[in-house]
C-alpha cells in the first residue's frame, strides 16, 4: 500500500508517535546507566539507559545499538526487543518507546556530552536517583528471561503524576 494510502494525515483523532529507544546493557549482574548532564534539558542529574530517537530510516534495533554506541562507546550481544511503551504526552503526537536489553562486550565504557557512565549493581538501584519511570520499569525489564515474550505498556499522566499501565 503506498503511503499516500496510509491514511495518517485523516487521521485527526489518533496522534502520531515519535519512536525513540530505552536500552538497558548488562554486565554480569550490573546495568549500565548514564546520569544525565546538569545542563540537560530533560532528566538532568537522573539515572537513565541509555537511548534516543530512531532516525529516518532506520530500524528499531539499528537505532538501539547507533545510541548504545554513540553514548557509552560499548558494542554489545543479545540485543533483545522487551516491550513497547506508548508515551501520551498530550500533544497531537506521542512517543513509541522501544525497551531493549543487552549484553556488553567489554566492561570499558567511553562518556559523551550526555552525562557520567555508571555500572550499577542491580541489588542496588533503589540507591540511585532514576528517571521516574525507572523503579517500576527496571525491575519489569531484568526479571524477563529470553523465552519471556515483549510487553506492551502505556504512560500517561494525570497533572504532573505519571501513571504506568502493562497490557
Amino acid at each position: 500500500m503506498p503511503a499516500s494510502d496510509q491514511g495518517v494525515a485523516k487521521s485527526k483523532d489518533r496522534y502520531q508517535l515519535v519512536p525513540r529507544t530505552l536500552c538497558f546493557v548488562r554486565w554480569g549482574d550490573d546495568v549500565l546507566l548514564l546520569k544525565g548532564a546538569p545542563n540537560k534539558k530533560i532528566w538532568p542529574n537522573k539515572y537513565n539507559g541509555l537511548g534516543g530517537h530512531v532516525e529516518r530510516g532506520e530500524t528499531v534495533s539499528a537505532a538501539a545499538r547507533r545510541e548504545i554506541l554513540e553514548e557509552a562507546g560499548v558494542a554489545v550481544e543479545n540485543l533483545i526487543l522487551r516491550g513497547v511503551i506508548t508515551i501520551e504526552t498530550g500533544e497531537p503526537s506521542g512517543i513509541g518507546l522501544f525497551v531493549f536489553t543487552a549484553d556488553a562486550l567489554t566492561r570499558q565504557a567511553i562518556a559523551s556530552g550526555e552525562g557520567e557512565l555508571v555500572w550499577v549493581p542491580i541489588a542496588q538501584l533503589g540507591y540511585y536517583d532514576l528517571v521516574e519511570d525507572l523503579p517500576t520499569l527496571l525491575p519489569h525489564v531484568l526479571s524477563m528471561t529470553e523465552a519471556t515474550p515483549p510487553f506492551s505498556a502505556r504512560y500517561f499522566y494525570e497533572g504532573e503524576k505519571l501513571h504506568i499501565e502493562f497490557a
